[in-house]
């Protein structure tokens, strides 16, 4: 069966875009958790939809589980392979279809990057989720995520942009979602797809919406003795009625590593650094500007750092944007977490973190996206020393649920995936669960689809027709019949 079954994505993608020497698969163990590893039986590079419908019959038929990947760089082993399964990478469907400026649309194939979609709408347009990673991550990642990113706040994540998918469907059926108009009429199977982490099918074509750039953009980066005093500028930010199009924090551990990688001028004695971005008509911006300003003053910055230019806003930005990468300056390892948190338990989450830092005896640098509350704790430790990775993961864990008990959500942007599924019971019930069920079955009554992710509890579709046979995941321990 499995020679069959290479043999047929030959035929489908072409002898050179499948991939089995055990060396190169070691390229798809993992995403961006490299915590987690586990070597596919093939990984294969369709061109075309006509080649992922041609692939997944050939998963189908053979019902051999698969997992869709993008650029990789997601951080809750949302795309890690499963054992003896097929990796499908869209990576070669990297063409811009279309560029409609005049509707504000767009539409794309799922290897396309964030930031090129950017790109091809410009310079009149752009396309405001941005994660970090927007250099490399691909849309269809995006997507299977629902990405948000620094500008998330006032402008929404990627649910918010998608408007139409073609997409294929487990079985190998094409089919389309949405369009070009913003609400079709109809159950909202769209914003259904969006987000589900690659577990109903594959995108093939995104139609996504783009906006107008906006007149002016003013930056400023405050920096503070601690966080305590930026979380609380962010709160009066708020409570002030300013939408700023970004408000991003790094505290000192942050503004270390980042510091060191970029030279961009962060204090190396700063306890917080706090970056906002207002958007928008230019006197509305002067004038709020002016407010954010004397907010910051009001509550202890240190300085103030005004962008004076755009190469200045870019640098401003380059540090922020590089904290993740920049870890690696200050630890050979460390676990990158995300949880969402109400702005105003700001202070006591953080608190918390710190308590848990000390008791575990690990660094934790932050960064978040401070408007909406989404935590990206950094949990430093070293994964030469045995037992510092399990600490670091248990941590991370604990991490997550005092974001939960302070009514928050153990996910915010990178999705559930592999490594936070055992959380999910802290914030739904078995009712909930079957619900999720029903409508996984309804897009993929085999269970093939990305299969071990998400549920806490892998789960079949039910008893298949007539005597009883073993289902091929419950063979390989991977899901369970209920």
């Amino acid at each position: 069966m499995a020679h069959d079954l290479i043999q047929k994505l030959r035929e489908a993608c072409g002898e050179d875009n499948v991939v089995t020497h055990a060396d190169q698969l070691r390229t798809y163990e993992s995403d961006g958790l490299l915590r987690y590893r586990v070597t596919p039986r093939a990984v294969v590079l369709p061109g075309s939809a006509r080649e992922v419908q041609a692939v997944l019959r050939a998963c189908h038929e053979a019902e051999v589980p698969w997992v869709a990947r993008g650029s990789g760089t997601g951080l809750s082993g949302g795309a890690l392979p499963v054992e003896e399964g097929v990796v499908i990478s869209v990576n070669r469907m990297n063409r811009v279809l279309e560029v409609d400026l005049p509707n504000q649309r767009m539409v794309v194939e799922p290897g396309v990057t964030n930031l090129d979609v950017s790109k091809a709408a410009g310079p009149t347009h752009f396309y405001p989720p941005d994660p970090s990673s927007q250099i490399v991550c691909s849309i269809g990642g995006n997507v299977a995520e629902n990405a948000g990113g620094a500008h998330c706040f006032k402008y929404g994540f990627t649910t918010n942009y998608v408007t139409g998918l073609e997409l294929v469907l487990p079985d190998g059926e094409l089919i389309e979602l949405g369009g070009k108009e913003l609400d079709r009429p109809g159950y909202d199977l769209l914003g259904a797809f969006v987000g589900s982490e690659g577990t109903l099918g594959i995108a093939t074509k995104i139609t996504v919406r783009i906006v107008p750039v906006p007149e002016a953009v003013r930056t400023l980066v405050a920096f503070f003795d601690h966080t305590s005093n930026a979380g609380r500028v962010v709160s009066d930010i708020v409570a002030a009625g300013i939408v700023p199009g970004a408000i991003e924090m790094m505290d000192s551990l942050a503004i270390e590593a980042a510091e060191g990688a970029t030279h961009a001028g962060y204090p190396s004695d700063a306890g917080a650094a706090l970056v906002v971005e207002l958007d928008g008509s230019e006197a509305e911006c002067e004038h709020r500007f002016q407010e954010v300003e004397k907010l910051c003053e009001d509550n202890g910055a240190t300085s103030i750092r005004v962008a004076q230019d755009e190469a200045e806003r870019q640098l401003i930005w380059k540090a922020r944007k590089a904290a993740f990468a920049a870890m690696g300056r200050v630890s050979t390892h460390y676990y990158v977490q995300d949880g969402v948190i109400p702005r105003t338990r700001l202070p006591e989450v953080l608190e918390r973190i710190e308590e848990l830092s000390k008791e575990y005896g690990m660094p934790v640098a932050n960064v978040f996206h401070a408007g909406d509350g989404n935590l990206h704790p950094l949990v430093c430790y070293d994964g030469h020393t045995e037992g510092q990775a399990e600490r670091a993961e248990e941590l991370s864990g604990k991490i997550l649920t005092a974001c939960v008990d302070a009514g928050g959500s153990i996910t915010g942007e990178h999705g559930v995936g592999y490594d936070k599924k055992r959380y999910m019971p802290r914030m739904f019930e078995e009712a909930d669960f079957d619900a999720f069920q029903r409508l996984r079955c309804a897009f993929d009554p085999a269970g093939m689809a990305n299969p071990g992710k998400v549920m806490p509890t892998p789960r079949l579709c039910g008893e298949v027709p007539g005597p009883y046979r073993q289902h091929p995941l419950e063979a390989a321990g991977i899901a369970e019949r209920f």
